[in-house]
C-alpha cells in the first residue's frame, strides 16, 4: 500500500480578521486527514492573532502559526514553505478558502503517480458578501508552458507541488511586487522542467479585491513583474505579449 502524504497549506495573514475564519474553517472541514495548516501573521494590528489563538485547539496539534514582522507577502509564504513538514506543500490565502470539503482529498490523488511533481486545477471568484455567485472562473485547463511567456500561468491558489520541487529549485523571490508566484512558475516550468498534473477540480473560492486582482496600477505593475520574471529565467516575452491575458480574461466572466 502506498504511503499516504502528509499536506501542509499555508496561509499568510496580515489584518484579516475579517475573513481568516472562513479560511480557517474550510481547512478545517477538510476530509483528507494528514493536513497540516500553517499561518505566518505579520504582525497584524487587529484581532488576526486572537482569532488564531481560539481556533488553534480545533486542530488537535496540526496548527502551528507565528506573528512577526516581514518583508512582504512572499517573504512570509517562504517562512511558511521553511516551517513545512509535510509531502506536498499549497498556499490558501487569508481571503480564500476551499470550494468544498473534499478538495485535498482530491488533489492529492495527482500524486499516486510518482513522476508527478505538482498539480492544478480551477478557482473560481465572487464578490465577498456573495459567495453563492460566481463571477469569474479560472480554469488552468488550457495551460501549458509555451503560454507563460504570454502571461498565462495555472491558478496559483490550486498549484500543490512536492516539498522536494521548492527545496530544489528555491522559494518565492522577495523583492517582486506581485509578481513573485508568476517568477515561480515560469521557473518551475521552464528552468527545472517540472512534471505537473492538471486536475478538473474547483480548488478554491477567491474575494476580488486581493493585491494581484486590484486596480489599474496593480495590473501595470504586474505586467512589469511578468516580463522581468520571464527575462530572468530565459524566456522572450515584452509588454504586448503578456497583455495577451487580460483580453482571454473577458472570457472568464460570468457576470
Amino acid at each position: 500500500m502506498a504511503k499516504r502524504l502528509k499536506v501542509s497549506i499555508i496561509t499568510v495573514t496580515y489584518n484579516s480578521a475579517r475573513t481568516i475564519r472562513d479560511t480557517i474553517a474550510s481547512v478545517l472541514c477538510q476530509t483528507y486527514p494528514d493536513i497540516e495548516y500553517i499561518v505566518v501573521d505579520g504582525a497584524s494590528a487587529d484581532n488576526t492573532v486572537d482569532i488564531l489563538r481560539q481556533d488553534e485547539d480545533k486542530f488537535g496539534g496540526r496548527m502551528r502559526w507565528l506573528s512577526e514582522k516581514d518583508r512582504g507577502i512572499y517573504d512570509a509564504m517562504n517562512k511558511g514553505i521553511r516551517m513545512a513538514t509535510g509531502d506536498v506543500v499549497g498556499i490558501l490565502n487569508s481571503d480564500d478558502f476551499f470550494t468544498a470539503d473534499n478538495v485535498i482529498e482530491q488533489m492529492v490523488k495527482a500524486f499516486d503517480d510518482n513522476t508527478v511533481d505538482a498539480t492544478y486545477g480551477d478557482i473560481h471568484f465572487i464578490r465577498d458578501g456573495h459567495p453563492e455567485k460566481c463571477i469569474r472562473y479560472y480554469s488552468s485547463h488550457r495551460f501549458s508552458p509555451r503560454w507563460l511567456r504570454f502571461g498565462f500561468m495555472p491558478a496559483h491558489p490550486s498549484f500543490y507541488a512536492r516539498r522536494e520541487v521548492f527545496e530544489r529549485a528555491g522559494l518565492y523571490k522577495t523583492d517582486y511586487k506581485i509578481g513573485a508566484d508568476y517568477e515561480m512558475m515560469v521557473r518551475l516550468f521552464c528552468v527545472h522542467k517540472i512534471k505537473a498534473a492538471y486536475q478538473p477540480l474547483d480548488f478554491v473560492t477567491m474575494r476580488t479585491g486581493g493585491t494581484s486582482t486590484a486596480g489599474l496600477r496593480s495590473k501595470l505593475q504586474l505586467i512589469k513583474d511578468d516580463v522581468r520574471a520571464c527575462r530572468e529565467n530565459g524566456i522572450y516575452t515584452n509588454a504586448a505579449m503578456i497583455c495577451v491575458k487580460f483580453l482571454y480574461k473577458i472570457f472568464e466572466l460570468r457576470i
